[in-house]
C-alpha cells in the first residue's frame, strides 16, 4: 500500500506507534531511537518540544511541561479526579467554562490549551515518526483508549486525532488491542484475560480467541484513574513527609520542587521492580536543602497496597460479568509498564491459584502492536494473517435515559457486544402532553442524574391524548467505536427526532476543531522555522570553530595578515552570537556568507599547502 494505516497507543505517560509491513508488525522508533515516546509537551524559549526532549527538561521547566493530558481529556474541571490530580501537577490547570485547560508561558505570551490539543501534539509527533520511517505521508490511523473510557473521552480522543491531521479509522479498547497482539498466532479456542496496568489507567478484558481470527470480548472492567502515576503520587507524599521529619521543617512544594520529587519517585519505582531498595538523592530540593533518603520495596508495597488490591476487585467484577470462574481462564496476559511491579504480579498469580502469567508480548508495545493489526485490517490489507480477523468488542458502561422521578432506564446494558442497536417503548406521563424530553446518560447508578450525562433532546408536537395513551420508541445505536446515536419516534406517526452524541455541551465544536487544526499547522510551521534557524546557527558555529582549529594547526605557516583576519572574523562572529541568541534564519545565513567570503581564500591556501606537503 502506498499509504499504510498506522496503529497508535496514545498513553498517559508514554505512547507508541506501529505499522503492518512485510507480513509483520513494526514498532517504529522515534528520532531518539526509542520505541516508546513520553507523552510530554514542553514550551521553552519560544520552542515547542515533544516526547523525550520535553521530558528531559521537565525538572528545570516544570510550569511549562505538560504531561498526563489523557487524565484531563473528556472530563470537567470540577471532576473530583481532576481536582485531586491538580494538587500533584507542577503546571497550571484553569477552569474554562467548566472545562479544564492547561496554561503555559510560550515565547513571553500566556497561552491556554485544551487537553485535546496537547494530545494532538503527541499524536503529531507519532505521525511524523511514522512518516519518517515509511518515507510517505500518513493520514489513516487506529487509536486506542482505555476500555473504561466514556463516550466523552472517546470522542475527545477522536478530536485530538483530527487536530493532528489524522483520519481516525477506529477507536478501539487498549486491552482488546493487546489481545490482538497476543492471540494473532494462537491455535485452538481459549479464554484469555488481559490485565492492562499502565501509567494512568487500568483495564481488564476477558476475551475468547478462536484460531487467532475471532476475537470476542466477553466483558471489560477498569478504572481510568489507576496506574503508575498514582503510585508515584503516593511515593511523592511519603517523601514530603520524610523531608519534614528529617529536617524538622515545613515543606510547601513549589512547581520545581514538585517536579524534582515526581522524577525521583518515578526512578525509585522503576528501581524497586528489580532491587529491594532505591536510593533517592535530590540537590537543593527546598530552601537550598539537599534531600537524601532510601525507600525499600516493602515500604513502597505498603504505600500502594490499597491500589494493588483494587486491581483484583476489578478482575473479580470482569469475571462475574463474563460469567466465568477463575479456572475457566486459560491465559492471563500482562500488559502495561506497571505490571513489572513484583507485588502486582504475585497478587495476581495468587488470585489465579498459582497460574503462570504470560509475558510473551512486550508490555509497553503490545497495545500499539494490536492497533497496527486492526489498522491494516481496516485499510484493506489482504495479508492472509489479518484479512480474516474479526473483532467483537463490548460497551463498557450501560446507556439509557432518565424517566419519571430521576430513575435511570437502561436501554443498552454494559458488556453488550458492539456494534448494536436496542429499542425501548415509553408512554406519556401527563394528560395532553405535547413534548417528551430525553436526557441521555451512561453509568451503573439507579439514579439517572448520578450517572455521566451525554446530552439531551426533545420530541415536540406529539399527538394530544390522555396520559399513557401516546407511545414513543427510543432507539440507541452504538457503532464499532462505541460512539452513540439516539433516535425517538412517535409510534403510528412520522414524528421523530435523533441525536448523535458527539457534541455534548462543553465539548469541542466543529469550529473549535477547525481552529485547533489551523493552530497545529502554525505550530508545525513554527517548529520547522526553529529547526531551520538552529541548523543555520550550527552551520555558522561549525564553520567558525573550523577556522579557529585551522588557525591553531597552521599558525606557523600563515602570514600575520592572514592570522589577524581569521582571528578578527571569528571573534566578531562569537561576539555577534552572544548578543543575538534569537537571530533570524536570514541573519545566520548572511553571517556565514560574510565570514566565508573573508576567510575562504585563506582556508583554501592552508588546504593547498597541506596537500603539497603530503605529496612531498
Amino acid at each position: 500500500m502506498e499509504k499504510p494505516a498506522i496503529g497508535i497507543d496514545l498513553g498517559t505517560t508514554h505512547s507508541c506507534v506501529g505499522v503492518w509491513q512485510h507480513g509483520k508488525i513494526e514498532i517504529i522508533a522515534n528520532d531518539q531511537g526509542m520505541r516508546i515516546t513520553p507523552s510530554y509537551v514542553a514550551f521553552v524559549d519560544g520552542v515547542r518540544l515533544i516526547g523525550d526532549s520535553a521530558k528531559m527538561q521537565a525538572a528545570t521547566n516544570p510550569e511549562n511541561t505538560i504531561f498526563d493530558a489523557k487524565r484531563l481529556i473528556g472530563r470537567k474541571f470540577n471532576d473530583s479526579v481532576v481536582q485531586a490530580d491538580i494538587e500533584h501537577w507542577p503546571f497550571s490547570v484553569i477552569d474554562d467554562g467548566g472545562n479544564p485547560k492547561v496554561r503555559v508561558d510560550h515565547d513571553g505570551e500566556v497561552k491556554e490549551f485544551a487537553p485535546e490539543e496537547i494530545s494532538s501534539m503527541v499524536l503529531s509527533k507519532l505521525k511524523e515518526t511514522a512518516e519518517a520511517y515509511l518515507d510517505c505521508e500518513v493520514t489513516d490511523a487506529v487509536i486506542t483508549v482505555p476500555a473504561y473510557f466514556n463516550d466523552s473521552q472517546r470522542q475527545a480522543t477522536k478530536d485530538a486525532g483530527a487536530i493532528a491531521g489524522l483520519n481516525v479509522l477506529r477507536i478501539i479498547n487498549e486491552p482488546t488491542a493487546a489481545a490482538l497482539a497476543y492471540g494473532l498466532d494462537m491455535k485452538g479456542k481459549r479464554n484469555v484475560l488481559i490485565f492492562d496496568l499502565g501509567g494512568g489507567t487500568f483495564d481488564v478484558s476477558i476475551l475468547t480467541i478462536d484460531e487467532g481470527s475471532l476475537f470476542e470480548v466477553k466483558s471489560t472492567a477498569g478504572d481510568t484513574h489507576l496506574g503508575g502515576e498514582d503510585f508515584d503520587s503516593l511515593l511523592v507524599n511519603y517523601l514530603i513527609e520524610e523531608f519534614k521529619l528529617k529536617h524538622k521543617k515545613g515543606f510547601a512544594p513549589n512547581p520545581r520542587a514538585l517536579g524534582k520529587l515526581r522524577a525521583a519517585a518515578e526512578r525509585a519505582k522503576h528501581t524497586l521492580s528489580a532491587a529491594p531498595t532505591a536510593n533517592i538523592s535530590i540537590d537543593a530540593l527546598f530552601d537550598g536543602i539537599d534531600f537524601h533518603t532510601s525507600v525499600t520495596r516493602a515500604k513502597f508495597e505498603n504505600l500502594c497496597a490499597d491500589l494493588f488490591q483494587r486491581t483484583l476487585t476489578i478482575v473479580e467484577r470482569a469475571l462475574m460479568d463474563a460469567e466465568l470462574g477463575k479456572d475457566a481462564i486459560d491465559n492471563v496476559v500482562l500488559v502495561g509498564g506497571s505490571t513489572r511491579i513484583p507485588k502486582v504480579q504475585s497478587l495476581l498469580q495468587n488470585f489465579f491459584d498459582g497460574k503462570s502469567l504470560k509475558y510473551s508480548i512486550h508490555p509497553d508495545e503490545a497495545v500499539a502492536y494490536g492497533a497496527a493489526v486492526q489498522a491494516a485490517s481496516l485499510s484493506g490489507n489482504d495479508d492472509f494473517k489479518i484479512k480474516d480477523v474479526v473483532l467483537c468488542d463490548v460497551t463498557p458502561l450501560s446507556l439509557g435515559t432518565d424517566t419519571i422521578n430521576d430513575v435511570f432506564s437502561v436501554i443498552i446494558k454494559r458488556n453488550t457486544r458492539i456494534p448494536c442497536k436496542k429499542t425501548r417503548k415509553y408512554i406519556t406521563t401527563i394528560d395532553n402532553q405535547e413534548v417528551i424530553r430525553f436526557s441521555i446518560y451512561e453509568g451503573e447508578r439507579a439514579v439517572a442524574s448520578e450517572n455521566h450525562f451525554l446530552g439531551n433532546f426533545s420530541l415536540e408536537g406529539i399527538k394530544k391524548a390522555p396520559k399513557g395513551v401516546t407511545k414513543v420508541e427510543a432507539s440507541f445505536k452504538l457503532n464499532a467505536e462505541g460512539i452513540l446515536s439516539v433516535s425517538v419516534e412517535e409510534i403510528g406517526t412520522d414524528k421523530s427526532e435523533n441525536i448523535t452524541i458527539t457534541n455534548e455541551k462543553g465539548r469541542l465544536s466543529e469550529g473549535d476543531i477547525r481552529r485547533m487544526i489551523l493552530e497545529a499547522k502554525l505550530f508545525k510551521e513554527e517548529d520547522e522555522r526553529h529547526l531551520a534557524r538552529s541548523r543555520a546557527r550550527n552551520q555558522l558555529e561549525d564553520y567558525t570553530y573550523k577556522i579557529m582549529q585551522e588557525l591553531k594547526a597552521a599558525e606557523s605557516e600563515l602570514s600575520q595578515a592572514d592570522k589577524g583576519c581569521m582571528k578578527e572574523e571569528s571573534d566578531k562572529i562569537w561576539d555577534w552570537l552572544k548578543k543575538n541568541p534569537k537571530a533570524g534564519l536570514g541573519e545566520y545565513k548572511q553571517k556565514l556568507q560574510d565570514i566565508q567570503e573573508k576567510c575562504q581564500s585563506i582556508m583554501k591556501k592552508i588546504h593547498t599547502e597541506n596537500a603539497y606537503s603530503l605529496q612531498r
